[in-house]
C-alpha cells in the first residue's frame, strides 16, 4: 500500500511540512506496513520556495529588506538544485505575515523589499526567476518594486512618489529607462494562481484589498488609484493592463511584471508539481491525501488540493482531501476526481482551540479516515484491499 501525502499549510497553524507529518503519523497509527511518500507542497504563495528547494536539493539564503510598512525585515529567496534558478516568494518580503496585528494597511505597504530581494539575486548573477505571487499586504500595483530596481515614478514636481497604494494618485510620468538593465536579459516564471484583472468589480482591490485591511472607502480609492497608475503604464510601455487577466494578482503586482518584465505566468501549483515530479511517485499509488486549511469553491480555481487531485486522477489515483474547514461550494471538487473531503475538525471548538490543536486534529481525523477507506473492500487500481 503506497499513499502520497501532498498538503499545503493550514495557514496560521500548520506549515506543509507539519501537515505532511502530521498525516503520516496518522497514516502508521492505521497502517504500519502502508508505505508514504511526503511531498509537502505551496501553490505559489507562502511555502512555495521552500517546497521547490527541498524538492531539488537546494539551498536558501537570507537578505535584510524593506518590509511592507517600510521597516527593515529578514527575507529570503531560493536557489534550485540546478544552481541557476531562483526563487523570489513576494510573500517573505511584502507579505501579510509580516505586519501586526492591527497593522494592515493598504494604503501605505509597498512591494519595495520584494523588489530588492530581485535585485540581490541579480547582484549574486542569477538570471532564471521563478516569482511566486500570494500571501501579499500590498496594493501598490508593484510600484514599490519598480522603484527599488531603479524605474523613476515620478510625481508633479519630478520627485519619487511615496510607499503604497495611496501614493499612486500622485503619478504623473514613469521612467521605464531607469529600470535596471539585467532584467531584460533574464526570464521570469511568474507562480500564480489570480486571473482577475488590474482594476474594476474582479480587480485587485474589490476582490484583494479587505483582506488586506481596506474599507469600502479605501477599496474604491485604491481602485481608482491603480486605474490611474495603468494609464501612466500605458502611456510608458504602450500596454493596457485595466482589463488583462493576472494583471491584479497579489495586489496589482502581477501588472507590474506583465507590463515591465520578460514573463511567462503559470498556474502556481503546476510549477511546483512539476518541479516535485508528482507524476513518477503517481505511478505506482494508491491514494493520495491532500489539504489545506479552508477548502471551499475557491479551492476549484487552482489551488493545491484541486491541482494535486487533477494529477492524481489522470493516473487513476483516487485522492481524500483534509481542511481545517470546509465551506460552501466544497463539493464541486468532486468533478475532479476528489473520492472525499474531511474537516478535520472533530467537535464544538474555537478557532483558537482548532488552531493550537491543529496537528493533533489533523493526525486523529486522518488514521480515522484511512481505517474507514482501507477497511471498507475498497478496490484501489485493481487490488483488494481489506
Amino acid at each position: 500500500m503506497k499513499i502520497i501525502i501532498a498538503p499545503d499549510s493550514f495557514k496560521g497553524s500548520l506549515s506543509a511540512v507539519e501537515a505532511a507529518n502530521a498525516i503520516d503519523k496518522g497514516i502508521k497509527k492505521a497502517f504500519k506496513q502502508a508505505e508514504t511518500t511526503l511531498l509537502p507542497i505551496g501553490d505559489g504563495g507562502e511555502g512555495t520556495m521552500e517546497t521547490l528547494v527541498a524538492a531539488t536539493g537546494g539551498e536558501i539564503r537570507k537578505a535584510k529588506v524593506t518590509g511592507p510598512l517600510g521597516n527593515r525585515v529578514e527575507a529570503a529567496y531560493g536557489i534550485l538544485g540546478d544552481g541557476r534558478t531562483c526563487v523570489v516568494e513576494m510573500a517573505s518580503a511584502s507579505g501579510l505575515h509580516l505586519v501586526p496585528e492591527g497593522g494592515l494597511s493598504p494604503l501605505k505597504a509597498t512591494t519595495y523589499g520584494t523588489g530588492e530581494l530581485i535585485r540581490r539575486a541579480l547582484d549574486d548573477g542569477f538570471t532564471s526567476f521563478i516569482i511566486g505571487l500570494g500571501g501579499s499586504a500590498t496594493n501598490d500595483g508593484g510600484a514599490g518594486m519598480l522603484q527599488a530596481l531603479g524605474m523613476g515614478i515620478l510625481d508633479a514636481e519630478g520627485d519619487e512618489i511615496g510607499f503604497g497604494g495611496g501614493a499612486l494618485a500622485d503619478v504623473r510620468r514613469i521612467d521605464a529607462g531607469a529600470l535596471d538593465s539585467r532584467i531584460s536579459g533574464s526570464t521570469f516564471l511568474i507562480a500564480s494562481d489570480v486571473q482577475n484583472p488590474l482594476v474594476g468589480p474582479d480587480g485587485a482591490s474589490h476582490v484583494f484589498g479587505p483582506q488586506k485591511g481596506a474599507d469600502p472607502e479605501q477599496v474604491e480609492l485604491l481602485d481608482r488609484n491603480l486605474a490611474h497608475w495603468a494609464d501612466r503604464i500605458e502611456d510608458a510601455a504602450g500596454i493596457r493592463l485595466h482589463d488583462l487577466a493576472g494583471a491584479g494578482a497579489a495586489g496589482g503586482i502581477g501588472g507590474a511584471f506583465l507590463g515591465f518584465f520578460p514573463v511567462a505566468m503559470k498556474r502556481g501549483i503546476d510549477v511546483v508539481l512539476d518541479y516535485i515530479q508528482l507524476e513518477e511517485e503517481l505511478a505506482d499509488a494508491d491514494l493520495v491525501i491532500t489539504g489545506e486549511g479552508q477548502v471551499d469553491r475557491q479551492t476549484a480555481f487552482g489551488k493545491t488540493p484541486l491541482g494535486v487531485a487533477q494529477r492524481a486522477t489522470s493516473q487513476n489515483v483516487p485522492t481524500i482531501i483534509l481542511a481545517g474547514s470546509v465551506g460552501e461550494g466544497a463539493g464541486v471538487l468532486h468533478d475532479y476526481g476528489v473520492v472525499s473531503i474531511h474537516s478535520i475538525v472533530t467537535g464544538p471548538m474555537t478557532l483558537a482551540e482548532a488552531i493550537e490543536r491543529a496537528e493533533e486534529l489533523l493526525e486523529v481525523s486522518t488514521e480515522q479516515i484511512v481505517r474507514a477507506y482501507f477497511h471498507q473492500n475498497i478496490k484501489i487500481k485493481g487490488r483488494l484491499v481489506v
